[in-house]
Formats: C-alpha cells, sequence, structure tokens
C-alpha cells in the first residue's frame, strides 16, 4: 500500500467536495502551481482511487477498485517505460555539471565511473548550494558534492512501476537511476532512468488508450 502525502490526502478532500474539478483548480486551492501537482495527481490516478476525463476534470473514482489498478501497474515493468540517463563522470566540475543539467533540463544528474557504474547522483539542489558564495565551486568535481552510491535509491529494469512509483513517493525523490546487479552486487550498471515524468506520460497514454477502446 502507498501511503499518501499530506497534499495528496488534501486533492481527495478537494473532490470530495467540488468534483469533477479541474487541475488548475486545485493547484489554485492549494496554493501551488499546476506542475507541482502533477506527480500527486498520477499517482492517485494510478492506484484508481480518482479518475479524470479530458474536458471535464478530475473526480474521485465511482468504480474504487484499488486492487485492479495496482494489478496493471505491477505488470508494467520500468523497462517498459524508462528513458535515457543523463549521466557525468565524477571529475566533471560543477560548472559543465550545471550546463549539462540546462541543456538536458533535468533536476539531477547520474555521475558514474568510466564503465558506466554507479556512484551518486548530483541535484540541482546540490549544485545551488555549493556554488552560492563560492567563486571557486565552478572548478570543484561533482563528486565532492555528490550523494554516493550506497544513498542513492535506485530501481531495476524488471521491476514494477508501482514499485518505483512506491519508491518515489516514500523517498521523495523524482527519478531514479535504472540499474542492471552484476554478481556483485555492489556493482550497479546505469542503464537508463525512470522519472516522475516517465510514469506521467505512460499514464496519459494508457488513460488515452482506454477511452479510444471505450468509444469504439
Amino acid at each position: 500500500m502507498i501511503d499518501f502525502t499530506m497534499r495528496q490526502k488534501e486533492i481527495m478532500n478537494i473532490l470530495a467536495k467540488h468534483e469533477p474539478i479541474t487541475a488548475e483548480q486545485i493547484a489554485e486551492m492549494l496554493g501551488v502551481s499546476k506542475g507541482t501537482l502533477r506527480s500527486d495527481l498520477a499517482v492517485l490516478v494510478m492506484t484508481g482511487h480518482i479518475e479524470a476525463k479530458p474536458k471535464v476534470g478530475y473526480f474521485l473514482s465511482n468504480n474504487f477498485n484499488q486492487s485492479n489498478q495496482q494489478d496493471v501497474w505491477k505488470q508494467t515493468l520500468v523497462k517498459d517505460i524508462q528513458g535515457v540517463a543523463v549521466t557525468v563522470q565524477g571529475t566533471t566540475t560543477v560548472n559543465d555539471a550545471v550546463i549539462s543539467l540546462f541543456l538536458e533540463d533535468v533536476g539531477s544528474l547520474i555521475v558514474v565511473d568510466e564503465n558506466n557504474n554507479l556512484e551518486g547522483i548530483v541535484s540541482r539542489k546540490d549544485l545551488l548550494k555549493v556554488t552560492l558564495g563560492n567563486p571557486q565551486a565552478a572548478s570543484m568535481p561533482v563528486q565532492l558534492v555528490m550523494t554516493r552510491q550506497p544513498k542513492v535509491y535506485s530501481i531495476e529494469p524488471d521491476e514494477s512501476v508501482y514499485d518505483a512509483a512506491k519508491m518515489m513517493v516514500y523517498y521523495e525523490v523524482d527519478s531514479l537511476p535504472v540499474v542492471k546487479i552484476t554478481d556483485n552486487s555492489q556493482v550497479r550498471k546505469v542503464i537508463g532512468r525512470i522519472t516522475k515524468t516517465n510514469i506521467v506520460k505512460a499514464l496519459t497514454d494508457m488513460g488515452s488508450e482506454a477511452q479510444h477502446k471505450g468509444e469504439s
């Protein structure tokens, strides 16, 4: 079972009183941006607690069947929807890492060694903290500011999207490196990345497909 965040519980309370309601209206009531709510709404739809219809909005599920929804997402594997990993090496400078963040339009970079094995994660927040008021930071290697591998949450390609979503909610992260674990469990070769955006897109595509089937 997913333990929902306070904001996700607030969304369901709003829907109970005001359904159907658009994402823009929910965001206004909560005092946040529509983009901030995107992953929360995806989790609630994915677990079958709420439904969404184009030009109508979100509403509480009339035929709530959480187990069926979970079964669908447990059968969808990470490798089916994962994206390309955006990686840098530990020797990459903070300046070059910042440039990569903006060029690739991502919130974090996966740090790997020369064999593409996971070494750590460096986030936008990590780079911002080290550069503020520190003119020497630009030439520092990212390995000095990254979160190192033992503390990095990752997932394997044959695990379910449901498990990936649970990890992102529980650990409050926006993405997970997808890794292949060799005989040595400490070595994790990076083969991709799964993000909340990947999950939202898959959810949207699945919803559109189901709608077309219903209309045909």
